[in-house]
């Protein structure tokens, strides 16, 4: 089992210093408002590849008054004990240490520390633009593979560059000699990518399916479809090569349709998830519990995909979320996460605790009672 065995904390977010040692299964985080718990949800998933999902900015990370910051922590994982040490301060690169060995980079650590997380921004999954749905995508894959970490890192470079060759050519014309090259490589990169996603994204498209009719119990279809220039809906298991290919024409021909407009057109970036609830688009007809339930679906069906590839479950983080669902998903819900650590943030649990037995942490301004 994947098992978060402490954490301690030093200068992050509001919890000048903090130790908490946490038991197998469900560990309740209880507290008022702005006392901590998501911030406690969000050191514990900083472990998993020394990022936030609330921020960019590592600097947003160290308290107010604090010119330094640290999380560290014991854990079991790929069947053995390790520790991991993430340092930050204001002004430099964070420093990373796994097993008393500094890495070079927050790529060094993937696949480590698995988690899911689930708070209330992810209905933006469903309800927002496809740059979420890519974001949910690429999250869920540098997890659990490492190639694509820094595959990823690498397509963002060159999409980058091309985005300045194409915005500055026509001050500095000679930048278009060099456009043909990164049209090449961003194919090549956006060719690994896809294939990865796609793979993914059909398994995904299974669980989901499944545990959407699960929780909502009134026959409900949900349907997902990955979509990309690279591949059709109706083929999904093509090879990089052929994917490359198919991108390179798609480049071809918008060519001279980016050099006027000044936009990439053409690429992995613009790829999506077409998410339908009985055969219609949820993003604009579904209702806002229809939204919840989709994207809760979505997440513990990359839970179940996790644990069938890693073969122990990633630590499950719920953020305040159980309060916003009706008592038949609530139940359907902490039935459905045994097996696996899960750490479930919430104002009062001793309800909760009465359900699951879980052990409940509790925390005023950035300690632990």
């Amino acid at each position: 089992m994947m098992l978060i065995k402490n954490i301690e904390l030093k200068g992050f977010r509001n919890y000048q210093e903090a130790k908490a040692q946490f038991g197998e299964g469900i560990n309740l985080i209880a507290g008022s408002n702005a006392q901590g718990k998501t911030n406690l949800l969000e050191a514990i998933y900083f472990l998993t590849g020394a990022k936030s999902f609330r921020t960019r900015r590592d600097s947003e990370l160290i308290g107010f008054k604090e010119e330094h910051a640290s999380v560290i922590s014991d854990f079991f994982s790929r069947g053995r004990e390790q520790r991991l040490e993430i340092y930050l301060k204001r002004k430099g690169r964070k420093r990373i240490v796994l097993n008393g060995v500094k890495k070079k980079s927050a790529a060094d650590i993937a696949g480590c520390i698995c988690a899911i997380l689930f708070c209330p921004s992810d209905l933006e999954i469903v309800r927002g633009p496809a740059s979420e749905r890519r974001k949910f995508i690429d999250s869920a894959i540098c997890q659990l593979r490492p190639k694509y970490v820094s595959c990823l890192s690498e397509f963002n470079r060159l999409y980058e560059h091309k985005v300045r060759i194409l915005r500055d050519f026509k001050e500095k014309p000679g930048l278009l000699k060099v456009l043909d090259d990164f049209n090449m490589r961003l194919a090549k990169t956006g060719a690994e990518l896809i294939y990865y996603r796609a793979s993914w994204c059909g398994k995904l498209s299974v669980y989901a399916s499944k545990i959407h009719r699960e929780i909502s119990g009134c026959g409900e279809e949900l349907e997902i479809i990955y979509k990309s220039y690279g591949i059709s809906g109706e083929n999904q298991s093509v090879k990089p090569s052929e994917i490359y290919s198919l991108l390179m024409e798609h480049q071809k021909e918008h060519r001279q349709a980016e050099i006027d407009s000044g936009m990439c057109l053409s690429g992995a970036q613009k790829d999506d998830l077409i998410i339908n609830i009985n055969s219609r688009p949820a993003k604009g007809y579904a209702s806002q519990g229809q939204i919840r339930t989709s994207a809760l679906s979505l997440k513990l069906a990359e839970r179940e995909i996790s644990f069938r590839d890693m073969g122990e479950y990633p630590i499950l983080l719920l953020d305040d979320v159980l309060s916003e669902l009706d008592p038949q998903r609530q139940e359907f819900v902490l039935n459905k996460i045994s097996g696996g650590q899960v750490f479930i943030s919430c104002c009062d649990g001793e309800e909760i605790e009465k359900k699951t037995g879980g052990r409940i942490y509790k925390i005023v301004a950035g300690r632990f009672i």
